[in-house]
């Protein structure tokens, strides 16, 4: 016979063709997910930081997490530093081997639901001297479960689902470091609460011990985040420390996901003195690389008595020279992000606004 060819390979079979098509419209599916994530699903945004300045931008965000009409709403994530030693998330380091609970509850505090009851309870600090005195309730109630369950994960778990968090908390790791930051004299502090009573600069941090390993979750959800928010707040003791964690730098460098600075509004007495915001910026990328794409900086000047009030004790604006910045590689997104009142402090709704823009529109 004329025109077949008995060695060439037979036309797929239907099944085999409507299989094909599955698959490729699973594919398809999953790109157009990347593409367009305020579309089709929650926007991921994972903050990372400690202390005041991570629960501010979770306040903001929890408020945006609902989904509504049009809008999917926020997935969010927050990663925060384990190395705290001081008050009482350091007394139940030192006295019961227990992982600090502190910047954790301060979290999930920041994401429970407006009208938790509970949020006031874990707040609560005993007065005294003695004993209790000092300690925050919440850091008791983490604390006693991470010990009743032998997990301190499924405690920070069980703490959420009580206040009602609209978001997921991760600590770093669960490995237990110490803060170690080298000194512009060459001399060597460790430990969180000495090196914040310390005089002089610091010129670089490490955690001992060295790259500990990420907590199960966190790489991933940095991979698949929108947008990465790492600030504001401490530069060496509650940001960098989240980055010298094993794995998460290079999942920063890798990540889709648009890398954002929400720079300080003011300089730290004894930790940041006299840095401007490419300075902040550059001692990141000296711990850890380029990791930043863009860095939300405060547009709006503070009231002048309110910084002759800081400037008195040593806490000067951060100063934002946005073609340094652009020269060093990093976009500088400049907005209203003050807060109302005599402190000057950012504005949670304001700083969640920005980021939900930024995540959505790519920048």
């Amino acid at each position: 016979m004329v025109g077949m060819d008995m060695d060439s390979q037979l036309p797929e079979s239907w099944e085999e063709a409507r299989a094909r098509r599955e698959r490729e419209r699973e594919r398809e599916t999953d790109r157009n997910e990347l593409m367009q994530p305020h579309l089709q699903r929650p926007t991921r945004i994972v903050a990372i930081g400690g202390g005041t300045g991570l629960p501010m931008v979770l306040r903001g965000l929890a408020k945006r997490s609902a989904p509504k009409p049009g809008d999917p709403g926020v997935d969010i994530t927050a990663v925060v530093a384990m190395s705290d030693d001081g008050g009482s998330s350091g007394r139940l380091r030192r006295l019961h081997g227990a992982l600090p609970p502190g910047d954790i509850r301060n979290c999930l505090v920041a994401l429970a639901g407006g009208r938790s009851a509970l949020k006031e309870v874990f707040q609560f600090r005993f007065g005294g001297a003695r004993g209790l005195a000092g300690h925050a309730v919440g850091n008791l109630l983490i604390a006693a479960l991470a010990e009743l369950k032998g997990d301190f994960m499924e405690a920070v778990r069980m703490s959420g689902e009580l206040l009602g968090a609209r978001g997921t908390v991760l600590p770093s790791t669960l490995a237990s470091v110490q803060l170690v930051a080298q000194m512009h004299d060459d001399t060597e502090v460790v430990g969180e609460r000495n090196i914040c009573r310390a005089q002089g600069r610091v010129r670089k941090v490490t955690l001992s011990p060295r790259s500990p390993p990420p907590v199960e979750g966190l790489l991933e959800a940095i991979y698949t985040a929108d947008l990465v928010a790492i600030g504001p707040g401490s530069l060496y003791s509650s940001l960098l420390p989240n980055l010298l964690v094993d794995g998460v730098a290079q999942a920063l460098k890798e990540t889709r996901a648009l890398k954002v600075m929400v720079a300080n509004l003011m300089t730290q007495p004894g930790e940041t003195d006299g840095m401007s915001c490419l300075d902040h910026v550059q001692a990141v990328r000296e711990h850890v690389g380029p990791v930043l794409d863009a860095v939300l900086v405060n547009g709006t000047l503070p009231a002048p008595d309110a910084m002759r009030r800081y400037g008195r004790r040593g806490s000067f604006p951060v100063d934002v020279d946005t073609r340094e910045l652009i020269a060093a590689g990093v976009v500088p997104v400049r907005a209203d992000l003050l807060k109302d009142g005599s402190r000057i402090r950012h504005d949670s709704r304001k700083v969640a606004a920005c980021l939900l823009k930024m995540a959505r529109s790519g920048l």
